[in-house]
């Protein structure tokens, strides 16, 4: 192959399944000559979980098994995951993957923002604090504007695209307009790239 394949990752901060097949990810970057394209992909949790209002006693089986599941691969790898305390607007957390990448400090936000709002040290609707946590991985000060500007529009785009290409859940890969959902599917999409001769680094 004389370009390298694209894979398109979304994912997003609150999810605590994103959050454990981060490592997956890179995982995969590492093995194969591919370009990984992370993009936010914001959840309503609410639609996808059901409200807290709305949530009957099976909602809710499902809801704390979703956590224990999660939980079980985090311990696998060190990782610590604390259930949050609310349903979070994660715009602004995840728009800052954007703000990351275009100031070139994307592994390093990406690695403080999952690892803080799992251990309940980053509010992920807090312009401020994801304006701490981008500055603290590298980026120049300016987020806000950004978040209010080209960056809050590009995050609200992207999410309007993944829905339009099928994506409904967290983390989905995308290759060559095959969507494979959950981290757990990382292995298909292994046996996809090797099927179609995406070359193993060396």
């Amino acid at each position: 192959m004389t370009d390298r394949a694209k894979v398109i990752l979304w994912s997003d901060y609150v999810s605590p399944y994103a959050f454990v097949a981060k490592a997956w990810a890179y995982a995969l970057e590492a093995d194969y000559e591919i370009e990984l394209e992370w993009r936010p992909y914001t959840l309503d949790i609410a639609s996808f979980q059901g409200s807290v209002e709305q949530r009957d006693p099976h909602h809710w089986r499902r809801v704390r098994y979703a956590y224990m599941d999660a939980r079980r691969f985090a311990n696998k790898q060190g990782l610590t995951l604390m259930g949050p305390k609310k349903i979070y607007d994660a715009r602004a957390i995840n728009a800052g993957m954007l703000y990351a990448q275009q100031h070139g400090v994307f592994r390093a936000y990406n690695d403080l923002a999952f690892e803080r709002f799992w251990r309940r040290d980053l509010d992920p609707e807090s312009v401020d604090q994801v304006t701490n946590t981008l500055v603290q991985a590298g980026a120049p000060a300016g987020f806000a504007a950004f978040l209010h500007g080209e960056g809050g529009a590009r995050h609200d785009a992207l999410r309007s695209e993944a829905e339009a290409s099928g994506i409904f859940g967290v983390p989905s890969f995308v290759f060559e307009g095959e969507i494979f959902w959950g981290g757990d599917r990382v292995f298909l999409l292994r046996e996809r790239l090797d099927e179609k001769g995406v070359p193993r680094r060396r």
